[in-house]
Order: C-alpha cells, then structure tokens, then sequence
C-alpha cells in the first residue's frame, strides 16, 4: 500500500469534513486524523459514521446537510475550524427528460448549497485567528460532458464558481480557498453501482495514465492543500483524473 506524505503543519490543527463517512470523505478523515489533525466529519450514514469515528477517533456529527440549520450548529458546536473540506455528494444518475423542479432544487441542496453556508460559518473565525485552508470538491463530470447527471454536472462546475468569490475576501487574511477536481475515483460505490466492463473500457480509453484513482489518492491532495506546504495556493482548481482532462 502507498504512504503518502506527512505535514508536520497539520498536527494539532482542527478540520471539518462534510460527508465524510465512506468513500473520498472517509479517505480524507483518515489522512487527516494520521497527520495529528483533530477531525470532526458529518454524513447521514449513521452506521459507517460511528465505524470510522471508533477507527480513527475522530468525531462524528449525524447530520443532513439540506438542513443547514443542522449543518451550522454542527460546525459550531465542534468550534475553531483550521481546514473546512466541502466534500459531501450525491451524483445519482438522473434523466434529463423526467427531472423535476424539485428534483433540481434536491440535487443543489446536496452538492451545493452546503458548501456555501459551511464557508459562512467558518470564515470569520479564520479571518480572526490569521490561517485557514477551505477546499471545495469539484468534479471532472462537467468537463468532459457527462450526459447522464446534469443537476449534479452543473452543481459541481459551480464548485469552483464560489471557491473564486472567496479568494479576495480571504486572502488578505491569510485564508486560502481551493477546489480539487476528480476523476473517476473508484470508492466501493462507484465499484459497485457503475464500473462494469463498458465502463472499464471507457476509463481505458478515457485516462492515459494506467489504473484506477483510489479515495485516498484524492484525499493526498487534499491534505496537502489543508498544510502550509501550499501556503501560497489558492484560487486554484487542483485536478487529478489520470490525465482525462
């Protein structure tokens, strides 16, 4: 198995991880717990929620982020907040024929709208104390025009959208904001629900670099972007996809 790298910088610094329970967002609580980071993580799966809490000791937070009510008092109860990663998804594929108004609003009040109101309720706070690190997860899907989730696809080009309405309002601060871009990172679900062998065959001919992006691969970049070893980083989108785009 890979080691990644260690940040002496993360030791002892305080992360908040939306939807962190299984697939990327586990990886990046994992990491993040390896380099001495406290780490509260929220999600709706209550039982892989607890599992990784006991793993890693990190602190689990049963939350819906639709409900952003719950989301902010999550974030304030756990108090400063070094690194806020805005992982939490749901790219179920939808039709764009049979897609609902409400259908829309689901989509965005997941893979977006979260993001924003987590950034609102730390960014005082690391304004105040002079360092912070946000990243917001984007995804490749827009890129290179996926057609078969178009509320997600949309949601998630917006990601770096509000990632760049940050960068001057934090940056004199020494608050840095950026976006990392997957691939198509092979959590269980992904294995499970939609690589199959066409889809083996489109990665094959999709990504020049051979084999598969792991969770934790992505979550390497994140934990490089959270420490000062990206100090003058930020604004930008971080892509890792194997070269697909």
């Amino acid at each position: 198995m890979t080691e990644f790298a260690s940040y002496p910088s993360l030791t002892g610094r305080r992360a908040f991880v939306t939807g962190g329970a299984t697939g990327i967002g586990a990886a990046i609580t994992r990491n993040l717990c390896h380099q001495g980071t406290a780490v509260c993580f929220l999600d709706i799966d209550h039982e892989n929620g607890e599992a990784l809490a006991e793993e890693t000791g990190a602190q689990f937070a049963h939350v819906d982020v639709t409900d952003i009510t719950a989301l902010q008092d999550a974030i304030g109860d756990f108090g400063a907040v070094d690194i806020l990663v805005n992982n939490v998804a749901n790219d179920t594929r939808h039709d764009w024929r049979t897609l609902t108004s409400d259908d829309w609003d689901a989509r965005f009040a997941v893979n977006l709208r979260p993001s924003f109101f987590a950034i609102q309720s730390v960014a005082d706070g690391m304004i105040a104390r002079g360092h912070g690190s946000i990243i917001n997860i984007g995804s490749i899907s827009w890129k290179v025009k996926h057609a078969a989730m178009p509320a997600y696809t949309t949601a998630k080009s917006a990601a770096h959208g509000l990632t760049r309405s940050f960068v001057r309002i934090l940056g004199p601060a020494g608050v840095r904001v950026n976006t990392v871009m997957p691939g198509w990172v092979m959590t269980e679900r992904q294995k499970t629900e939609h690589f199959d062998h066409e889809g083996a065959k489109q990665l094959a001919a999709a990504q020049p670099l051979r084999g598969l992006i792991a969770p934790e691969d992505a979550a390497a970049l994140v934990a490089f972007l959270a420490a000062d070893d990206s100090a003058m980083c930020t604004g930008q989108e971080f892509t890792i996809d194997g070269g697909w785009t």
